[in-house]
């Protein structure tokens, strides 16, 4: 069997409902099966319907339109990931949230997704490993990045989410 490269993906979204509310950024950091780096990429996208924004989800990723000025369309956006995934394993913290945008949205945008069909979730694995754990209670990307040491400076943005979520698996697989 081949071995796919893997991708470890985080979106931020206006709010938590993909028929409603848009990707506004996506981070990734592709990686070989050996965990060694190929690229990161993170995409601003411009959200067409800002009137529909949760204002929670806005203050939790910083969306401020000032920032987003020279941000892409959905489409392209869409059609960029697209070709920079092609093939790989979608990993994630949760991974049923970011696909579930990505696959609405590529959709869409009538862009076909290439992603591998196999989708890897950290959380899932962190529980596999450590639910016996009496000291744990959460398996937030923040809790498990305290425990085991690794730096998330700029919580809550895609592409330094998706950093955490490859250190995170990576010291997952080690265990």
């Amino acid at each position: 069997m081949k071995k796919h490269n893997l991708a470890f993906i985080d979106i931020e979204a206006t709010g938590l409902n993909v028929t409603i509310h848009e990707i506004i950024e996506i981070g990734c950091v592709i990686t070989t099966p050996d965990f060694e780096v190929i690229e990161e990429f993170e995409l601003k996208i411009k959200p067409e319907n800002i009137e529909n924004a949760d204002k929670i989800s806005l203050k939790v990723n910083g969306y401020k339109s000032e920032n987003w000025i020279d941000a892409i369309s959905l489409k392209d956006a869409m059609r960029i990931f697209a070709e920079k995934v092609n093939g790989c394993i979608m990993v994630g913290q949760n991974v049923s949230f970011d696909n579930a945008f990505i696959e609405y949205n590529l959709i869409k945008t009538n862009i076909t997704n290439t992603l591998h069909y196999h989708k890897l979730d950290t959380i899932s694995i962190a529980w596999a490993k450590l639910h016996r754990d009496p000291d744990l209670e959460h398996f937030s990307l923040r809790e498990m990045c305290l425990r085991f040491g690794i730096k998330n400076e700029n919580a809550h943005t895609a592409l330094s989410d998706a950093r955490a979520t490859f250190e995170l698996y990576k010291k997952l697989m080690a265990l």
